[in-house]
Protein backbone atom coordinates (compact mmCIF):
# COMPACT_ATOMS: atom_id res chain seq x y z
CA UNK A 1 0.00 0.00 0.00
CA UNK A 2 2.89 2.34 -0.68
CA UNK A 3 1.85 5.99 -0.88
CA UNK A 4 -1.83 5.04 -0.53
CA UNK A 5 -2.90 4.48 3.07
CA UNK A 6 -6.55 3.85 2.25
CA UNK A 7 -8.52 2.38 -0.66
CA UNK A 8 -12.29 2.71 -1.02
CA UNK A 9 -14.04 0.15 -3.22
CA UNK A 10 -17.74 0.75 -3.96
CA UNK A 11 -19.42 -2.62 -4.52
CA UNK A 12 -23.12 -1.78 -4.87
CA UNK A 13 -25.74 0.88 -4.28
CA UNK A 14 -29.25 0.16 -3.03
CA UNK A 15 -31.72 0.66 -5.90
CA UNK A 16 -34.32 2.46 -3.78
CA UNK A 17 -32.13 4.73 -1.66
CA UNK A 18 -28.63 4.91 -3.13
CA UNK A 19 -27.14 3.56 0.10
CA UNK A 20 -23.59 2.33 -0.48
CA UNK A 21 -22.07 -1.10 0.09
CA UNK A 22 -18.27 -0.90 -0.02
CA UNK A 23 -14.95 -1.97 1.43
CA UNK A 24 -12.17 0.17 2.89
CA UNK A 25 -8.64 -1.22 2.87
CA UNK A 26 -6.19 0.09 5.49
CA UNK A 27 -2.71 -1.01 6.63
CA UNK A 28 -4.40 -3.15 9.30
CA UNK A 29 -6.97 -4.85 7.14
CA UNK A 30 -10.00 -4.48 4.90
CA UNK A 31 -13.37 -3.62 6.46
CA UNK A 32 -16.91 -3.63 5.11
CA UNK A 33 -19.20 -0.61 5.06
CA UNK A 34 -21.61 0.75 6.13
CA UNK A 35 -20.12 0.14 9.56
CA UNK A 36 -20.39 1.22 13.16
CA UNK A 37 -17.14 1.87 15.06
CA UNK A 38 -16.94 1.33 18.84
CA UNK A 39 -15.33 4.18 20.77
CA UNK A 40 -12.24 3.45 22.86
CA UNK A 41 -11.44 6.91 24.19
CA UNK A 42 -8.39 6.03 26.31
CA UNK A 43 -7.09 3.18 24.11
CA UNK A 44 -9.80 0.89 25.48
CA UNK A 45 -13.47 0.34 24.75
CA UNK A 46 -14.85 0.57 28.28
CA UNK A 47 -15.16 -2.88 29.93
CA UNK A 48 -14.12 -4.72 26.73
CA UNK A 49 -10.81 -6.37 25.83
CA UNK A 50 -9.46 -6.54 22.27
CA UNK A 51 -10.42 -10.23 22.35
CA UNK A 52 -14.02 -9.23 23.11
CA UNK A 53 -13.95 -6.88 20.11
CA UNK A 54 -12.81 -9.67 17.82
CA UNK A 55 -15.58 -11.94 19.10
CA UNK A 56 -18.33 -9.40 18.35
CA UNK A 57 -16.91 -8.77 14.85
CA UNK A 58 -15.81 -5.22 15.47
CA UNK A 59 -13.91 -3.73 12.54
CA UNK A 60 -12.55 -0.23 13.22
CA UNK A 61 -12.34 1.26 16.71
CA UNK A 62 -11.73 4.86 17.79
CA UNK A 63 -9.38 6.50 20.25
CA UNK A 64 -9.26 10.11 21.42
CA UNK A 65 -6.30 12.33 20.62
CA UNK A 66 -6.94 14.89 23.36
CA UNK A 67 -7.33 12.35 26.16
CA UNK A 68 -4.34 10.23 25.08
CA UNK A 69 -2.25 13.39 24.81
CA UNK A 70 -2.93 13.99 28.51
CA UNK A 71 -2.72 10.35 29.61
CA UNK A 72 -0.42 8.48 29.09
CA UNK A 73 1.08 10.92 26.55
CA UNK A 74 1.69 10.28 22.87
CA UNK A 75 5.39 9.75 23.61
CA UNK A 76 4.57 6.70 25.73
CA UNK A 77 2.32 5.25 23.03
CA UNK A 78 4.94 5.90 20.36
CA UNK A 79 7.64 4.20 22.41
CA UNK A 80 5.32 1.20 22.86
CA UNK A 81 5.16 0.88 19.05
CA UNK A 82 1.94 2.83 18.46
CA UNK A 83 -1.65 2.31 19.55
CA UNK A 84 -1.98 -1.13 17.95
CA UNK A 85 0.89 -2.57 19.98
CA UNK A 86 0.13 -0.51 23.09
CA UNK A 87 -3.43 -1.88 23.37
CA UNK A 88 -2.77 -5.18 21.54
CA UNK A 89 -5.40 -4.60 18.87
CA UNK A 90 -4.62 -5.76 15.33
CA UNK A 91 -7.57 -4.18 13.53
CA UNK A 92 -7.80 -0.72 12.00
CA UNK A 93 -7.90 2.22 14.44
CA UNK A 94 -9.15 5.78 13.90
CA UNK A 95 -8.17 8.74 16.06
CA UNK A 96 -10.15 11.96 16.26
CA UNK A 97 -8.31 15.28 16.22
CA UNK A 98 -9.20 16.82 19.57
CA UNK A 99 -11.55 19.18 17.74
CA UNK A 100 -14.62 17.88 19.55
CA UNK A 101 -13.05 18.97 22.83
CA UNK A 102 -13.12 22.51 21.43
CA UNK A 103 -16.89 22.05 21.70
CA UNK A 104 -17.24 19.91 24.81
CA UNK A 105 -14.73 21.87 26.91
CA UNK A 106 -16.15 25.21 25.83
CA UNK A 107 -15.96 26.72 29.31
CA UNK A 108 -12.22 26.19 29.65
CA UNK A 109 -10.90 27.00 26.19
CA UNK A 110 -10.18 29.98 23.93
CA UNK A 111 -9.98 29.75 20.14
CA UNK A 112 -7.39 31.85 18.31
CA UNK A 113 -6.07 31.70 14.75
CA UNK A 114 -3.05 29.63 15.78
CA UNK A 115 -5.08 27.01 17.65
CA UNK A 116 -6.98 26.48 20.89
CA UNK A 117 -5.95 27.37 24.44
CA UNK A 118 -7.25 24.75 26.89
CA UNK A 119 -7.09 24.07 30.53
CA UNK A 120 -6.35 20.47 31.30
CA UNK A 121 -9.71 19.24 32.61
CA UNK A 122 -7.87 17.01 35.10
CA UNK A 123 -5.20 19.33 36.53
CA UNK A 124 -6.07 22.85 35.37
CA UNK A 125 -2.71 23.12 33.59
CA UNK A 126 -2.64 25.45 30.57
CA UNK A 127 -2.53 23.62 27.22
CA UNK A 128 -2.32 24.79 23.61
CA UNK A 129 -3.49 22.58 20.76
CA UNK A 130 -2.76 23.57 17.17
CA UNK A 131 -3.43 21.80 13.86
CA UNK A 132 0.25 20.88 13.70
CA UNK A 133 0.28 19.55 17.27
CA UNK A 134 -2.89 17.52 16.69
CA UNK A 135 -1.37 15.87 13.63
CA UNK A 136 1.95 15.27 15.41
CA UNK A 137 0.13 13.54 18.29
CA UNK A 138 -1.83 11.41 15.83
CA UNK A 139 1.33 10.58 13.88
CA UNK A 140 2.86 9.34 17.13
CA UNK A 141 -0.27 7.38 18.09
CA UNK A 142 -0.11 5.65 14.69
CA UNK A 143 -3.79 5.07 13.87
CA UNK A 144 -4.75 4.00 10.33
CA UNK A 145 -7.18 6.91 9.90
CA UNK A 146 -6.61 10.32 11.48
CA UNK A 147 -8.68 13.50 11.53
CA UNK A 148 -8.00 17.10 10.62
CA UNK A 149 -8.09 19.52 13.54
CA UNK A 150 -11.29 21.54 13.41
CA UNK A 151 -13.69 23.49 15.55
CA UNK A 152 -16.97 21.73 16.23
CA UNK A 153 -19.23 24.79 16.54
CA UNK A 154 -22.20 24.76 18.90
CA UNK A 155 -25.85 24.52 17.85
CA UNK A 156 -27.39 26.92 17.32
CA UNK A 157 -24.75 29.35 16.04
CA UNK A 158 -25.16 32.54 14.04
CA UNK A 159 -24.37 32.61 10.34
CA UNK A 160 -21.49 34.99 10.94
CA UNK A 161 -19.96 32.81 13.66
CA UNK A 162 -20.26 29.71 11.49
CA UNK A 163 -18.76 31.43 8.46
CA UNK A 164 -15.73 32.61 10.44
CA UNK A 165 -15.38 29.16 12.00
CA UNK A 166 -15.35 27.16 8.77
CA UNK A 167 -13.01 29.62 7.06
CA UNK A 168 -10.55 29.12 9.92
CA UNK A 169 -11.11 25.34 9.82
CA UNK A 170 -10.11 25.31 6.14
CA UNK A 171 -6.91 27.13 7.04
CA UNK A 172 -6.33 24.61 9.83
CA UNK A 173 -6.99 21.72 7.43
CA UNK A 174 -4.29 23.01 5.09
CA UNK A 175 -1.85 23.43 7.96
CA UNK A 176 -2.61 19.95 9.24
CA UNK A 177 -2.13 18.40 5.83
CA UNK A 178 1.21 20.17 5.44
CA UNK A 179 2.28 18.89 8.87
CA UNK A 180 1.25 15.27 8.20
CA UNK A 181 4.48 13.26 8.50
CA UNK A 182 3.06 9.81 7.65
CA UNK A 183 0.83 10.22 4.58
CA UNK A 184 1.95 6.86 3.21
CA UNK A 185 0.41 4.83 6.07
CA UNK A 186 -2.10 7.13 7.81
CA UNK A 187 -5.15 8.41 5.91
CA UNK A 188 -5.95 12.01 6.94
CA UNK A 189 -9.66 12.90 6.62
CA UNK A 190 -11.13 16.36 6.20
CA UNK A 191 -14.09 17.35 8.40
CA UNK A 192 -17.03 19.17 6.82
CA UNK A 193 -18.77 21.71 9.04
CA UNK A 194 -21.22 24.53 8.34
CA UNK A 195 -23.96 23.99 10.89
CA UNK A 196 -27.51 24.25 9.60
CA UNK A 197 -26.60 26.62 6.76
CA UNK A 198 -26.79 24.90 3.38
CA UNK A 199 -24.57 27.36 1.52
CA UNK A 200 -21.87 27.11 4.20
CA UNK A 201 -22.02 23.31 4.15
CA UNK A 202 -21.58 23.45 0.36
CA UNK A 203 -18.69 25.92 0.51
CA UNK A 204 -16.86 24.03 3.23
CA UNK A 205 -17.24 20.64 1.53
CA UNK A 206 -15.98 22.05 -1.77
CA UNK A 207 -12.98 23.68 -0.11
CA UNK A 208 -12.00 20.42 1.57
CA UNK A 209 -12.54 18.37 -1.58
CA UNK A 210 -10.12 20.72 -3.34
CA UNK A 211 -7.53 19.71 -0.74
CA UNK A 212 -7.95 16.07 -1.89
CA UNK A 213 -8.15 14.18 1.39
CA UNK A 214 -8.43 10.35 1.29
CA UNK A 215 -11.81 10.57 3.06
CA UNK A 216 -14.28 13.04 4.52
CA UNK A 217 -16.16 13.37 7.78
CA UNK A 218 -19.43 15.19 8.39
CA UNK A 219 -19.13 17.08 11.66
CA UNK A 220 -21.25 19.37 13.76
CA UNK A 221 -24.03 16.80 14.22
CA UNK A 222 -25.41 15.34 17.45
CA UNK A 223 -24.65 18.58 19.27
CA UNK A 224 -28.20 19.30 20.38
CA UNK A 225 -29.98 19.86 17.08
CA UNK A 226 -33.33 18.16 16.24
CA UNK A 227 -33.11 14.98 14.18
CA UNK A 228 -34.65 16.54 11.06
CA UNK A 229 -32.02 19.31 11.18
CA UNK A 230 -29.27 16.71 11.53
CA UNK A 231 -30.51 14.80 8.50
CA UNK A 232 -30.54 17.99 6.45
CA UNK A 233 -26.99 18.76 7.60
CA UNK A 234 -25.92 15.35 6.28
CA UNK A 235 -27.64 15.97 2.95
CA UNK A 236 -26.21 19.47 2.63
CA UNK A 237 -22.65 18.14 3.02
CA UNK A 238 -22.77 14.74 1.37
CA UNK A 239 -23.98 15.89 -2.04
CA UNK A 240 -20.66 17.71 -2.53
CA UNK A 241 -18.39 14.84 -1.42
CA UNK A 242 -16.65 12.47 -3.85
CA UNK A 243 -18.35 9.18 -4.75
CA UNK A 244 -15.04 7.31 -4.64
CA UNK A 245 -14.01 8.15 -1.06
CA UNK A 246 -15.42 7.16 2.34
CA UNK A 247 -17.89 9.36 4.19
CA UNK A 248 -17.89 9.34 7.97
CA UNK A 249 -20.72 10.75 10.13
CA UNK A 250 -19.21 11.64 13.48
CA UNK A 251 -20.91 10.96 16.80
CA UNK A 252 -24.06 9.17 15.61
CA UNK A 253 -25.07 5.76 16.97
CA UNK A 254 -28.84 5.72 17.49
CA UNK A 255 -30.85 3.18 15.50
CA UNK A 256 -32.63 5.81 13.45
CA UNK A 257 -29.47 7.89 13.05
CA UNK A 258 -27.67 4.90 11.55
CA UNK A 259 -30.46 4.04 9.11
CA UNK A 260 -31.06 7.63 8.03
CA UNK A 261 -27.33 8.21 7.60
CA UNK A 262 -26.87 5.06 5.50
CA UNK A 263 -29.84 6.01 3.33
CA UNK A 264 -28.18 9.37 2.68
CA UNK A 265 -24.89 7.75 1.62
CA UNK A 266 -22.81 7.55 4.83
CA UNK A 267 -20.25 4.74 5.17
CA UNK A 268 -18.88 5.09 8.71
CA UNK A 269 -20.38 5.92 12.11
CA UNK A 270 -19.19 6.12 15.71
CA UNK A 271 -20.78 6.92 19.06
CA UNK A 272 -20.32 6.30 22.78
CA UNK A 273 -24.07 5.71 23.13
CA UNK A 274 -24.18 1.87 23.22
CA UNK A 275 -21.58 1.56 25.99
CA UNK A 276 -22.72 4.64 27.89
CA UNK A 277 -26.35 3.52 28.17
CA UNK A 278 -25.21 -0.03 28.99
CA UNK A 279 -23.50 1.26 32.11
CA UNK A 280 -26.89 2.65 33.18
CA UNK A 281 -28.73 -0.61 32.54
CA UNK A 282 -30.20 0.01 29.08
CA UNK A 283 -30.10 -2.72 26.44
CA UNK A 284 -30.58 -2.28 22.69
CA UNK A 285 -32.36 -5.39 21.43
CA UNK A 286 -34.24 -6.72 18.42
CA UNK A 287 -37.43 -6.09 20.42
CA UNK A 288 -36.52 -2.47 21.16
CA UNK A 289 -34.82 -0.80 24.10
CA UNK A 290 -35.09 -2.51 27.49
CA UNK A 291 -34.41 -1.05 30.93
CA UNK A 292 -32.76 -3.92 32.77
CA UNK A 293 -33.38 -2.33 36.14
CA UNK A 294 -37.10 -2.95 35.66
CA UNK A 295 -38.84 -5.20 38.18
CA UNK A 296 -40.48 -7.16 35.34
CA UNK A 297 -37.13 -8.90 34.66
CA UNK A 298 -36.55 -10.03 38.27
CA UNK A 299 -37.73 -13.59 37.52
CA UNK A 300 -37.28 -13.55 33.74
CA UNK A 301 -34.99 -16.49 33.02
CA UNK A 302 -34.96 -16.04 29.25
CA UNK A 303 -32.06 -14.65 27.20
CA UNK A 304 -31.68 -10.88 26.92
CA UNK A 305 -32.20 -11.11 23.14
CA UNK A 306 -32.99 -14.44 21.48
CA UNK A 307 -31.72 -13.06 18.16
CA UNK A 308 -28.26 -12.15 19.49
CA UNK A 309 -25.17 -14.38 19.54
CA UNK A 310 -23.10 -12.42 22.08
CA UNK A 311 -21.93 -13.98 25.34
CA UNK A 312 -24.43 -12.00 27.41
CA UNK A 313 -27.32 -13.50 25.45
CA UNK A 314 -26.01 -17.04 25.04
CA UNK A 315 -24.83 -17.55 28.64
CA UNK A 316 -26.99 -15.45 30.97
CA UNK A 317 -30.61 -14.62 31.71
CA UNK A 318 -32.41 -11.32 32.00
CA UNK A 319 -32.91 -12.00 35.71
CA UNK A 320 -29.19 -12.40 36.29
CA UNK A 321 -28.31 -9.35 34.22
CA UNK A 322 -30.88 -7.30 36.16
CA UNK A 323 -29.35 -8.52 39.42
CA UNK A 324 -25.87 -7.46 38.31
CA UNK A 325 -27.03 -4.02 37.19
CA UNK A 326 -29.13 -3.45 40.33
CA UNK A 327 -26.15 -4.32 42.53
CA UNK A 328 -23.80 -2.14 40.45
CA UNK A 329 -21.55 -5.07 39.55
CA UNK A 330 -18.94 -4.42 36.88
CA UNK A 331 -19.81 -7.71 35.18
CA UNK A 332 -23.30 -6.42 34.44
CA UNK A 333 -21.95 -3.26 32.81
CA UNK A 334 -19.44 -5.34 30.86
CA UNK A 335 -22.03 -7.82 29.57
CA UNK A 336 -24.51 -5.12 28.56
CA UNK A 337 -21.70 -3.18 26.86
CA UNK A 338 -20.71 -6.27 24.90
CA UNK A 339 -24.33 -6.87 23.97
CA UNK A 340 -25.15 -3.31 22.89
CA UNK A 341 -22.07 -3.15 20.69
CA UNK A 342 -22.80 -6.56 19.20
CA UNK A 343 -26.39 -5.45 18.55
CA UNK A 344 -25.25 -2.41 16.56
CA UNK A 345 -22.52 -4.32 14.73
CA UNK A 346 -25.06 -7.03 13.80
CA UNK A 347 -27.51 -4.32 12.73
CA UNK A 348 -24.86 -2.98 10.35
CA UNK A 349 -24.25 -6.52 9.07
CA UNK A 350 -27.99 -6.78 8.38
CA UNK A 351 -27.94 -3.38 6.69
CA UNK A 352 -25.12 -4.50 4.40
CA UNK A 353 -27.08 -7.63 3.46
CA UNK A 354 -30.20 -5.53 2.85
CA UNK A 355 -28.28 -3.24 0.49
CA UNK A 356 -27.06 -6.32 -1.42
CA UNK A 357 -30.67 -7.43 -1.80
CA UNK A 358 -32.20 -3.96 -2.40
CA UNK A 359 -34.45 -4.18 0.66
CA UNK A 360 -32.96 -1.55 2.96
CA UNK A 361 -36.22 0.35 3.47
CA UNK A 362 -37.99 -2.89 4.35
CA UNK A 363 -35.39 -3.64 7.02
CA UNK A 364 -35.58 -0.07 8.31
CA UNK A 365 -39.36 -0.33 8.73
CA UNK A 366 -39.03 -3.62 10.65
CA UNK A 367 -36.48 -2.16 13.09
CA UNK A 368 -38.38 1.12 13.47
CA UNK A 369 -41.51 -0.82 14.41
CA UNK A 370 -39.63 -2.64 17.18
CA UNK A 371 -38.34 0.69 18.53
CA UNK A 372 -41.59 2.59 18.13
CA UNK A 373 -40.04 5.00 15.65
CA UNK A 374 -42.56 6.55 13.30
CA UNK A 375 -40.49 8.38 10.72
CA UNK A 376 -36.99 8.61 12.10
CA UNK A 377 -37.12 12.35 12.69
CA UNK A 378 -38.63 12.89 16.10
CA UNK A 379 -37.26 10.29 18.45
CA UNK A 380 -34.07 9.41 20.26
CA UNK A 381 -33.94 6.17 18.29
CA UNK A 382 -32.48 3.78 20.84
Amino acid sequence: MANKPLTYNLIKTDKETGARLATITTPHGTVETPMFMPVGTLATVKFLSPEDLYRINSQVILSNTYHLWLRPGEDVVKEAGGLHKFMNYDGPILTDSGGFQVFSLGKIRKIVEEGVHFKNHLSGEALFLTPEKSIQIQNDLGADIIMSFDECPPYPATYEYMKDSIERTVRWAKRGKDAHARPEDQALFGICQGGEFEDLRKWHAEQLVDLDFPGYSIGGTSVGEPKDVMYKMIEDSIKYLPEDKPRYLMGVGSVDGLFEGVIRGVDMFDCVLPTRIARHGAAMTSAGRLNMKNQRYAKDFTPLDENCDCEACTNYTRAYLRHLIRTNEGLGMRLLSIHNLRYLLKLMEDIREAIKEDRLLELRDEVYEAYGISDGSNTSGF
